[in-house]
């Protein structure tokens, strides 16, 4: 192809896609499937590699990010990015209202709008195409984000259309879709989970909410994580000095025609009345919307009517911002219990009283650690305030003291572990207590017996969680080990329920994990902090069990993804003397203690980062195929459709549950035919 050609074939390509973007993001009707798109965005990428000196610097392809930003430039806004004054009562809103009657004579609108739970921004346009998007900041000076901004879909590149002001501004807020924000913490969760980490570690690292989410991406230095997190901007307000029209409403409608995603939720209102009734209406409906609002912002209309009315030093007095409660009810705490967690630490929860918040019923509370507690002075019997907003669980946010029982004493945090009574530890720095009874306190044992049997592990599917309970309680299994000297005769001596055809799926189940490969016995085995990808590092590197036990800690720091908490953490479990006795029993069994190198190496990396569930009869694969397929390529396989699922691989009589999830969470369906195509590249 001559270099015109490629020039006409990038415009030609870089229009299909971004006229997709804007019918998928802002006009909320999509004309393709997610598998087409990402083809059409695979043929532009390659052809930009192949032709970099033609590539636009407008070219959809920013928004898959790869710029790295190690610091962002402070620039001073043209137009102050000022802060809303913030009502909480109809009353306020009265009183704004006559406040705007006294000083404007002439007939004036509002503006009613939902406000957005998310972070400030302001993209600034010269000649149709975006060129600086700075976050709120001081209000007075904001951080230039432009190569996390590009990132996001419902943000215009080049704008559409004609009519548009040479050079504006127009101010939104970026913000964190709810579907966006379960899949973040999924993922995240998953990663934990992976690396040894009990529910109250997981608990402090997972987003809070979406609002911090979103803030908090803004100014990640890699910008191809941006795009990973799936962010969503709604624009709604312009500034410049010459708007097409002078009404705020007109010129949100020519913002949209520019390609601009604005609230189709916004309304134009003829006087506080209808205000009041948008009002009503969303306090009741906001739990419906796909994103968190925490209100309803209302602004005079007419610009010069605006322009008239002014600002204070930090306030327009024609915008004001009426904040919904958070979503709070009172119940009882009526007792505090303790949980035990595979790694040893200590989770306190909170029992209370049912009470009903925000469309569920809510029984229980986490508590966190012994330092949140003491700073809520929570006592049992107290009547406390539980908040739902925008929290991942319903969270403790007061405890009213006057309702409060005289004879009430503080909670006590427990000194011994719940299960086995041995004394708690607490690490210097550290919240959390543990139980540092590895191999006497059920709960961890049970714990580490879960997470051997595991998918993702060893996969012995012919065990359960409830088998692992009664194999434990029956003394026939205390550690990872002991699954490979059961007996049938063992299981239909001392379990319930246990008939011959299931005992003897148990055994089959059991032998064919040793064919488990080095690196998922290496995860299996529960080294704390090393997850699955850390145990595939680790095993490409030493190859083998022993030079992994008897590596010295600088030996470990130079293995890939190990840093000192990772190697403190090798060393210590290798230290013990009843874990290599364990793995001493593991290689007597049989199972994989050193790298298959053949088996090792993935065909390709095309996908990396994704996760699958395969589900159903295929014809070119049996089912198992499939997902070593899926492997082979860098991706990784789910039992369930989630929140953290990539692609859902249909085959012939697929459950129809399964398709439905994936269709509510917006998962691409795709068939066998089309999985083939995603490999081959």
């Amino acid at each position: 192809m001559g270099s015109e050609e490629v020039v006409q074939q990038l415009k030609k390509l870089a229009e299909l896609i971004e006229q997709h973007n804007y019918n998928y993001y802002v006009l909320d009707n999509p004309s393709i499937s997610d598998f087409a798109f990402d083809k059409l965005l695979e043929e532009l990428i390659a052809l930009e590699k192949q032709y970099p000196e033609l590539a636009s610097a407008d070219s959809p392809t920013q928004r898959v990010g790869g710029a790295v930003t190690k610091t962002f430039k402070t620039v001073v806004h043209r137009y102050p990015m000022m802060s809303l004054a913030n009502s909480y009562s109809r009353e306020d809103l009265e009183e704004f209202d006559q406040r705007i009657r006294k000083t404007i004579s002439q007939p004036f609108s509002y503006v009613a709008e939902l406000k957005f739970d998310g972070a400030g921004i302001s993209l600034s346009y010269k000649n149709g195409r975006l060129v600086q998007a700075l976050t709120r900041g001081d209000g007075v000076q904001g951080d230039d984000v432009i190569n996390n901004i590009k990132t996001i879909p419902s943000i215009p590149l080049q704008l559409r259309g004609s009519g548009y002001p040479d050079e504006f501004d127009i101010r939104g807020e970026v913000f964190m879709p709810l579907s966006s924000f379960e899949n973040l913490n999924a993922e995240k969760r998953t990663e934990l989970e992976d690396i040894g980490m009990d529910e109250p570690q997981i608990a402090e690292r997972l987003f809070k909410n979406p609002r911090n989410a979103a803030s908090g991406s803004l100014k990640l230095q890699n910008s191809s994580e941006v795009a990973k997190r799936k962010l969503d901007c709604i624009l709604y307000s312009l500034q410049g000095e010459t708007l097409p029209a002078n009404s705020h409403y007109d010129n949100l409608l020519a913002a949209f025609h520019w390609g601009f995603k604005t609230s189709k939720h916004t309304k134009l209102c003829q006087n506080l009345a209808q205000v009041m009734q948008f009002i009503d209406f969303w306090e009741q409906e906001r739990d419906k919307l796909p994103f968190d609002i925490d209100g309803i912002v209302v602004k005079v209309n007419e610009l010069d009517a605006q322009r008239q009315l002014g600002s204070t030093a930090k306030s327009p007095r024609w915008a004001i911002a009426y904040k919904y409660k958070a979503r709070q009810v009172a119940t009882v705490l009526e007792s505090v219990t303790y949980q035990v967690g595979r790694t040893g630490a200590i989770t306190p929860v909170a029992n209370l009283k049912p009470v009903f918040l925000a469309g569920t019923t809510v029984k229980r509370a986490s508590l966190y650690n012994a330092d949140f507690i003491a700073e809520m002075d929570i006592r049992q019997g107290d009547r406390v305030f539980v908040e739902k907003g925008g929290e991942i669980i319903p969270k403790i946010v007061a405890v009213d003291t006057k309702a409060r029982n005289e004879n009430s004493k503080p909670l006590e945090y427990v000194s011994h572990c719940p299960e086995c009574g041995s004394l708690l530890h607490r690490n210097e720095g550290e919240a959390i207590h543990y139980c540092l009874n590895e191999y006497g306190c059920a709960p961890q044992m049970k714990g580490k017996l879960v997470h051997f049997i595991s998918r993702k592990a060893m996969d012995i599917n012919t065990i359960g969680e409830k088998t692992v309970d009664a194999l434990y309680d029956a003394g026939l299994v205390k550690t990872i080990a002991d699954f490979y000297v059961l007996s049938e005769a063992d299981i239909l001596g001392k379990l319930e329920g246990f008939k011959e055809l299931s005992t003897r799926n148990v055994i089959e189940g059991i032998q064919m994990s040793k064919q488990v490969p080095f690196e998922r016995v290496l995860f299996a085995i529960g080294i704390r902090y090393v997850g699955q990808t850390v145990a595939k590092r680790l095993a490409g590197h030493f190859k083998t069990i022993d030079n992994l036990m008897n590596a010295k800690h600088e030996a470990l720091l130079d293995a890939p993804e190990v840093g000192v908490v990772i190697a403190d953490s090798i060393l210590s479990f290798f230290s013990q003397d009843a874990n290599r006795q364990i793995i001493e029993r593991m290689r007597s069994y049989g199972l994989h203690l050193e790298l298959d190198e053949s088996a090792a190496r993935l065909e390709s990396e095309r996908l990396a980062g994704k996760s699958f569930v395969v589900s159903g009869v295929f014809k070119l694969f049996s089912r198992d195929e499939l997902k070593k397929k899926i492997e082979e390529n860098g991706g990784r396989i789910l039992s369930g459709v989630s929140a953290a699922t990539s692609y859902l691989v249909a085959g012939e009589k697929m459950g129809p549950e399964k398709r439905k999830k994936a269709e509510k969470l917006n998962i691409p369906v795709i068939t066998e035919d089309e999985f083939v195509k995603l490999i081959e590249g």
